[in-house]
């Protein structure tokens, strides 16, 4: 298992170096595998395709490190998400403009999603409700999050996620 690790993180190093210089859409599986002396073999061992690694970094990097409490009210860890944006600005400002079919936006998306139901569900009587505030939400949290990580001036996670923050608190009421 160990040994399968140092290769996913081989290969996710290689892409994320990649990604500093080359859109990911030019990205190939070979250049991944090129740029850290792996065989193709040994990529599709590992990862479906280039789309599965970026999720894998994310989940690795990230998702997996979060501790969820029953009480906890999600900001948190929605600041965490930011510092965490923030500090790998140069990959996931890339990496969340991918679209399509299992690309990053969609798997972050439906993370997101599932997350803002379980907390939108109390303050709605009919699950569709709490399905539409939840896509709204999550439409306009991603949209923002791109927007931030590609600004010129970038705010810093703190400020970003407490101006998020104060529009949810506004629609709230």
């Amino acid at each position: 298992m160990a040994d399968s690790n140092v290769t996913k993180r081989a290969l996710a190093d290689s892409l994320k170096t990649l990604m500093e210089s080359k859109s990911f859409a030019k990205i190939s599986v070979g250049d991944i595998c090129e740029g850290c002396n792996m065989n193709r073999k040994s990529f599709y061992y590992h990862f479906r395709d280039k789309y599965d690694l970026v999720n894998w970094i994310f989940y690795t990097e990230f998702v997996h490190t979060l501790n969820y409490s029953p009480d906890d009210n999600g900001w948190q860890h929605f600041i965490d998400v930011c510092k965490y944006f923030y500090e790998n600005k140069r990959f996931y400002s890339k990496a969340l403009k991918i679209e399509g079919q299992n690309s990053f936006r969609e798997y972050f998306k439906d993370i997101l999603e599932s997350i803002l139901f379980e907390y939108l569900k109390f303050y709605f009587a009919d699950d569709k409700d709490s399905v539409f505030a939840a896509e709204f939400f999550t439409d306009a949290i991603i949209s923002s999050l791109i927007r931030w990580l590609t600004s010129k001036k970038l705010s810093t996670p703190e400020d970003f996620a407490e101006r998020v923050h104060r529009c949810v608190r506004v629609v709230k009421g």
